[in-house]
């Protein structure tokens, strides 16, 4: 079970990863494309994007530290955390953007956090 939650934590992370790459240097191309926002919209938002892609990379991060630390209590600590961050950030995203981000976001890390939970 702890392989599988590892697994999909991976996932999460690199789900992650290619959320903030979306939000900083790849947003005025295929960011703008996968966000449906015009060029002149794309322009007025970018600024905010960027600090949100900021953030999200801090969850990369709190996931990395998880797979990565040595003490696997502090491991696991860190895995929790941004699991749960992940999942919370989703449900507002879902609440306040587009109920897509429930599904992108907020089920994998509900998922990997039962997995965990279990193992």
């Amino acid at each position: 079970m702890l392989l599988l939650a590892q697994i999909v934590t991976g996932l999460v992370l690199l789900i992650h990863v290619y959320i903030v790459l979306l939000e900083t240097v790849l947003f005025r191309t295929r960011g703008r494309r996968v966000f449906g926002l015009s060029a002149e919209k794309a322009e007025i938002v970018q600024p905010a994007m960027s600090n949100q892609g900021c953030y999200n990379g801090f969850l990369v991060a709190a996931l990395a530290v998880g797979f990565l630390h040595p003490d696997p209590a502090t491991a696991r600590a860190f895995t929790v955390f941004g699991l749960s961050c992940v999942a919370v950030a989703g449900l507002w995203g879902a609440a306040t953007v587009s109920r897509r981000i429930l599904f992108v976001q907020t089920v994998p890390a509900a998922v990997a956090l039962l997995l965990l939970g279990l193992a």
